[in-house]
């Protein structure tokens, strides 16, 4: 009897686990093809992207969205190769750790010890604050990412630049701190950034798709950015990333601090090794994630050695970095204490909820009852469609069609700025031009700006009175200080009165 018992009790424990097994299959059936769905409908929005979610070393969706070339009409997949912009950051701060590892250097280290030239109010700048935007460099030092600049020109602005700030002191997020840290990694590896990542990382973890600006694959791989040009009302191809970098050396407005492109897949491999410590020490991984300065005032959130690190509603910890060069979007997110991921990689903007795919889809990973809201049509796309599909005396509904379809309440001052001075160069368009500035100064009425805009669009075509009035009440609300249209306005109205 008790032999017979003893079967019973194995048989129900093994139901109990198989079934505990399928019901959990299912729930992550059940979450790919909701998340699937979502991403889906943001297709027909204009939203692209690679997506990958995994948990607990299963990958529950690996999928590509919309168009990688529009042109040529290839679809973005798992393969497609993006521009990963700031996500570089961990992988910069990784080669220094590994170059500590190897007995190379300590971040404690300051930039003197490497730069005789350092001025005294640099050369104690450590690595440690480079790597956490510590150092008092200004987001302004260094310029624009795809103009061509040398070692040696980046360094001599470097060390010219006036600091915000004295080192140690202040959290201020500059890419001029990674650029100095892979100049660094370059000295004192003797070798350049690529190779050092490449023999390091890359290799080991045969993540192939993942690079700086040499490629040995197919050219295709590569996705295609995409923007939208309000001058014309149309999306246009950008290109692809190694178009725009500087074929010779003179990279260094853009290195260390973004455009490494990469893959879900690729990135994937990434995060399982770190989470093995397979090419970086257990010490070395917790140093990256460590949450050693303060983003902002509320403290809510950490940066650490290029990851930022955040504690969850549910009390657990996520670390993450998003990245974008103004085309591309990306966003990697690792919920440390649930092992899980979500890699998301777009190749086109649209609204703010575009940036947020790979946070909606974290909610979705852990709250069964959420189910967000496709990404919405650009905002700027939805006003031409509307111009294009009205008549001027519709101007009234716009601002409802917007709420509509962008799923919240349009508040977006510059959209209607931007549209209607470029639709009133445009003879057949130029009445909408002008409604839509006129429109704008309805649903922000204490924005003396926009009045300023308006002044110079009834001035544009003549309209004395309505001008005067436009300049004149931008100039009631200029701010105390700072105004930055009042010179306009006055000079305006001095020449509509004489």
């Amino acid at each position: 009897m008790k032999k017979r018992r003893f079967f019973i009790l194995v048989f129900i424990q093994i139901v109990i686990g198989i079934s505990t097994l399928f019901g959990q299959e299912m729930n992550n059936n059940e979450l790919k093809a909701k998340i699937d769905t979502y991403l889906n409908n943001s297709i027909t929005n204009g939203y692209s992207a690679s997506v990958l979610v995994a948990k607990r070393g299963e990958v529950i969706l690996s999928k590509g969205y919309g168009w990688s070339n529009r042109k040529k009409k290839v679809l973005n997949t798992v393969s497609s190769v993006f521009n990963i912009g700031s996500v570089t950051k961990q992988f910069t701060a990784a080669a220094i750790l590994k170059l500590v590892e190897l007995g190379k250097l300590n971040t404690s280290d300051k930039i003197g010890l490497f730069y005789n030239e350092a001025p005294i109010d640099k050369k104690d700048i450590t690595i440690h604050q480079l790597l956490t935007h510590t150092s008092g460099v200004s987001p302004r030092t260094g310029g624009f990412r795809y103009d061509e600049a040398s070692k040696d020109q980046f360094l001599k602005e470097f060390f010219e630049a006036e600091l915000q700030s004295t080192p140690g002191t202040n959290h201020r997020y500059a890419n001029a701190n990674y650029i100095m840290l892979t100049a660094i990694i370059e000295l004192v590896s003797n070798q350049d950034y690529t190779s050092f990542l490449q023999e390091n990382f890359w290799k080991p973890l045969k993540m192939n798709h993942t690079g700086y600006k040499s490629i040995s694959f197919n050219s295709e791989q590569l996705a295609h950015g995409y923007y939208f040009y309000y001058t014309d009302g149309i999306w246009k191809d950008w290109g692809t990333t190694q178009e725009h970098l500087p074929y010779n050396n003179k990279h260094w407005y853009s290195i260390g601090k973004g455009d490494i492109h990469s893959t879900v897949e690729d990135l994937y491999k990434w995060h399982l090794a770190l989470n093995t410590n397979k090419v970086l020490s257990a010490k070395s991984r917790e140093l990256l994630a460590t949450p050693f300065v303060a983003e902002n005032e509320e403290e809510t959130s950490h940066y650490g050695y290029g990851w930022a690190t955040f504690i969850s509603k549910r009390d657990t910890k996520i670390v993450t970095h998003n990245g974008s060069n103004g085309i591309y979007f990306a966003n990697f997110i690792r919920y440390i204490d649930d092992d899980a991921v979500v890699i998301v990689l777009s190749n086109s903007i649209l609204n703010r909820d575009s940036e947020d795919v790979s946070w909606n889809i974290g909610k979705m990973i852990f709250d069964s009852n959420y189910t967000p809201k496709p990404v919405t049509k650009l905002s700027y796309e939805l006003v031409y469609d509307f111009v294009r599909n009205k008549k001027l005396e519709d101007a009234i509904l716009l601002t409802a069609f917007l709420d509509k379809n962008l799923n919240s309440k349009f508040n977006d001052k510059a959209v209607f700025n931007r549209i209607g001075f470029k639709l009133m160069a445009k003879e057949k368009e130029a009445a909408w031009g002008l409604e839509l500035l006129k429109l704008n100064v309805k649903l922000f009425p204490d924005d003396g700006n926009l009045y300023d805009s308006l002044g110079d669009a009834y001035f544009e075509y003549n309209q004395k009175e309505n001008a005067i009035q436009a300049f004149t009440r931008a100039l009631e609300l200029k701010p105390i200080d700072n105004c930055h249209w009042c010179k306009n306005s006055n000079n305006k109205i001095n020449q509509l009165k004489n």
